[in-house]
């Protein structure tokens, strides 16, 4: 174990110094200037500096323990995590720890040059504990990666499902790319709300983008077909193409008494006539 006062002294007496160099080595090492600006990395170490200060003048081990240290803890998360979402890679975002290495050592030789032995249990201990907060970094950095990708996941997901307003009661929502059992959901959600919002009695379903429609699949159409009738709506499959009529037919799948279609625009016409429309020439065209 260190000792708290002496290393949260040599902290707060050779702020200045510490500070100075740590910054000029991160910004020596910074690819995203245009993110992260010099004043930025600047209030950013100096709010650690003094939180770390702090830490160790109650406790000082590799253990860490105490309010203080919690309250580092997660001021270093928080760090991490709005790196993660700027787009920093982990090992930039440790950098802002491991930098902190090559200064407080400086430090400590000059606090214990006449003490080697001290000098080398102090330098030990620091480095342990800059090496844990430095894996804390990359631990929260994982975590702020994953948010990121959920978000991103669910913004493709929307973006993916748009609900169409073809007609006055009539919908179309065309898929594109695989029909999963998170996006069959997506699919449901956005089209059941979207019946009640508009009042619709006919939805189209376009299944022209999606690439194969295996016995999973037309599990999934069949299910998003149920909900919109429970909600007042028959729906209608577009985009049957010969290949998958084939394996549908080939897998069994039993389609019901849903309507199909080969296009859409044959969809929309079947889709007019339950609304009790039809679309005709212009007189003279």
């Amino acid at each position: 174990m260190g000792h708290p006062n002496a290393m949260g002294s040599i902290l707060k007496d050779n702020e200045p110094a510490i500070l100075r160099e740590w910054v000029d080595l991160q910004m020596a090492d910074n690819s995203r200037r245009e993110i992260l600006s010099a004043t930025e990395v600047g209030e950013q170490s100096r709010a650690f500096l003094a939180s770390l200060s702090l830490a160790c003048q109650t406790s000082y081990d590799e253990g860490m323990l105490g309010t203080h240290w919690d309250d580092l803890r997660a001021s270093l998360s928080d760090l991490s995590k709005n790196r993660a979402h700027a787009g920093f890679s982990p090992s930039e975002t440790a950098t802002f720890v491991f930098s902190l290495k090559a200064p407080l050592f400086a430090a400590l030789r000059h606090a214990y040059a006449a003490d080697a032995k001290r000098l080398n249990h102090e330098t030990l201990l620091a480095s342990a504990v800059l090496d844990k907060l430095g894996l804390l970094t990359v631990e929260a950095h994982q975590r702020g990666r994953e948010q990121v990708i959920a978000r991103q996941q669910q913004e493709l997901l929307d973006l993916s499902t748009p609900v169409i307003k073809l007609w006055d009661g009539v919908l179309a929502i065309p898929l594109i790319g695989t029909l999963d059992s998170e996006r069959t959901q997506t699919v449901m959600e956005s089209l059941l709300e979207a019946i009640v919002s508009s009042e619709a009695t006919v939805a189209i379903i376009d299944i022209t983008g999606v690439p194969t429609v295996d016995t999973l699949v037309a599990q999934h159409l069949l299910k998003t077909v149920a909900a919109a009738r429970l909600m007042g709506a028959e729906c209608i499959i577009s985009g049957i193409r010969p290949q998958i009529a084939q394996t549908i037919v080939h897998l069994g799948v039993d389609l019901g008494d849903v309507a199909t279609r080969s296009t859409l625009a044959d969809a929309l016409r079947i889709a007019l006539a339950k609304r009790g429309l039809r679309i005709s020439a212009a007189t003279g065209a």
